[in-house]
């Protein structure tokens, strides 16, 4: 039966085929480590982990449910638990109070189960399910999107990935990009994993943009479109990866608007051209900002908005936009608040083990994906690293000079050492044309298949993360909500998710009655009166959801203990 498993007879059922899945079962239990977590289950409900679950994913017939195992692992999520791994530390039959059973599954069955919900292929569509509902909840949110590359580092030795540049250890290290798509205020909509990455232009141009197009509500009609012409659809928002001036045609002629920094920005602008604007942000809030405007006729090929954002000491940040009617404050804000996507992406990996592997894992890579011809790679590796020798030599040579007094001796020791340093400059010379001649003749790309035995890989499982990621995101949606209720009662708004993450892991004692269909999760104490007011809050809040416990006809009561 394992270690706390108490309800004997539904689990001589379930072996026997005769039990579909148990039905939660709740009894009065103080104290219950990490109970405070069960406050998130109206907002989990709310943003949609359980909405069309059965849809796309089944079980066979089995001790735990569908609903069971779902609950558990946003509440895992929420607690902080870095991964499932954790779970052979934690008493099982403690986490069983919380979902109404006498324990939760052990680590080899949830992998288990995981792992037949993965094989059904329909994790993403579960996702896309999930993004349609949350767009269409909030169509504002989806008329500006951001969009950015997240290097998920892999430290295994399964299979050799290509090498990325990961910017926050400024280091080559090998990994698979997973490219993120977030509202302004950094909530997530969906990801769209790659093991080989053709870069950013590429997947926003074949996989996003085609999504986008048909997913985001409220795009305006074809008739619309035309009647206006600097109407667009939807706008979007990248880094300097995306900078390209013949992607920001396509775009445009798609009426789809872009925005970017400037690559390649020009002199600074006189400061006579900026003027003080009021720029709204998500939050709510606004700031001052010195800005200035002109048109662009970028590369030659489109025209576009270039704005440009000025501080107190001087530096001049431009922007590139292809929204031609909001004014230059909100383009500016949509630019600049980037951070929020950047903040997402630390936040996760600090708290819901965004990086973590699911499992161990590998699948094929077709056949046709191109990928970077490893003697092309090596051959660009040594012309960058002579490349960067020449210039070396160019510049100490460019620098000499005879100083003090001219001798006859020192003369001609010079004229030695620059002959002697031309002569290297020569032989320089000659070896990089050589190497980038050998480079010319090397295809560039090549197919996994024409790739030498000894450097073909395979790719990380992608459908059992992408489940997993997708249920971290129903738990942060969840999180996010729950924040923002909390800030009404916070003089410093930035502590509620600091609040939530204490809350989470705080006690709580639960009392079913039966009579009056109720499930009261009374929370324990925080540690000063501040929070506890707050947390006060949340119950009002939440009690007036009237939330029915999954599987149950208990409707759930949340209270402090001493009220």
């Amino acid at each position: 039966m394992g270690v706390g498993a108490s309800n004997v007879m539904d689990r001589m059922a379930a072996s026997v085929g005769e039990l579909t899945a148990v039905e939660p079962a709740f009894q009065a239990v103080s104290d219950v480590p990490n109970g405070g977590v069960l406050l998130a289950l109206p907002a989990l409900l709310a943003v949609g982990l359980l909405h069309q679950a059965h849809k796309y994913f089944q079980l066979p017939k089995g001790y735990y449910g569908l609903e069971s195992l779902f609950l558990m692992l946003a509440f895992l999520a929420l607690a902080r638990l870095p991964s499932l791994e954790q779970l052979r530390y934690c008493a099982p039959g403690e986490w069983g109070k919380l979902l109404g059973l006498d324990r939760i599954p052990e680590v080899r069955t949830l992998r288990n189960k995981i792992a037949l919900l993965s094989e059904q292929q329909q994790a993403s569509s579960w996702s896309a399910e999930l993004c349609a509902q949350w767009m269409g909840e909030d169509p504002d949110k989806a008329a500006v999107l951001y969009v950015d590359g997240h290097v998920r580092v892999y430290h295994g030795h399964q299979t050799p990935l290509p090498r990325h540049y990961v910017a926050r250890q400024k280091l080559c290290l090998r990994a698979t990009t997973d490219y993120w798509v977030n509202a302004m205020d950094g909530q997530p909509f969906f990801v769209l994993n790659q093991a080989v990455d053709p870069g950013m232009l590429q997947v926003l141009e074949h996989e996003i943009v085609p999504r986008l197009e048909k997913e985001i509500p409220n795009q305006p009609t074809a008739e619309q479109l035309e009647a206006d012409a600097k109407l667009h659809r939807f706008s979007l928002v990248f880094d300097r990866e995306g900078y390209s001036p013949e992607f920001l045609r396509t775009m445009k002629n798609k009426r789809i608007a872009c925005q970017t920094y400037h690559k390649y920005p020009e002199e600074d602008w006189s400061q006579e051209e900026f003027f003080a604007c009021q720029v709204p942000l998500s939050s709510g809030a606004c700031v001052e900002m010195d800005l200035a405007e002109r048109g662009t006729f970028l590369g030659g090929k489109v025209w576009v908005r270039e704005i440009r954002k000025r501080t107190e000491t001087g530096h001049q940040t431009s922007v590139l936009s292809s929204d031609y009617r909001s004014e230059p404050g909100p383009v500016a804000a949509a630019m600049f608040a980037r951070w929020s996507q950047e903040n997402f992406f630390r936040y996760m990996r600090e708290h819901y083990g965004l990086d973590r592997l699911v499992d161990y894992a590998l699948e094929e890579i077709p056949d046709t994906t191109q990928v970077v011809n490893p003697a092309y790679r090596r051959l660009d590796g040594q012309v960058r690293s002579k490349r960067g020798h020449l210039t070396r030599k160019l510049a100490a040579f460019s620098a000499m000079g005879l100083k003090g007094e001219i001798e006859p001796k020192k003369v001609a020791a010079f004229e030695q050492k620059k002959a002697e340093l031309q002569e290297q400059i020569e032989g320089l010379t000659e070896e990089l044309d050589e190497l980038k001649n050998q480079r010319k003749a090397v295809q560039h790309h090549v197919t996994i298949a024409e790739l030498p035995e000894e450097e073909r890989f395979k790719q990380l499982s992608t459908q059992s993360k992408h489940l997993i990621d997708t249920i971290k995101m129903v738990a942060y949606r969840a999180e996010t909500a729950m924040a923002q209720m909390a800030r009404e009662k916070m003089h410093r708004e930035d502590d509620a998710r600091s609040l939530l993450r204490a809350l989470y892991n705080t006690e709580a004692d639960l009392l079913p009655d039966e009579n009056a269909g109720t499930l009261t999760v009374r929370v324990h104490h925080q540690a000063n009166r501040c929070a506890d007011e707050v947390i006060r809050h949340l119950c009002t809040e939440l009690n007036q959801t009237e939330t029915i416990f999954p599987g149950t006809t208990f409707r759930l009561v949340y209270a402090l203990v001493s009220d």
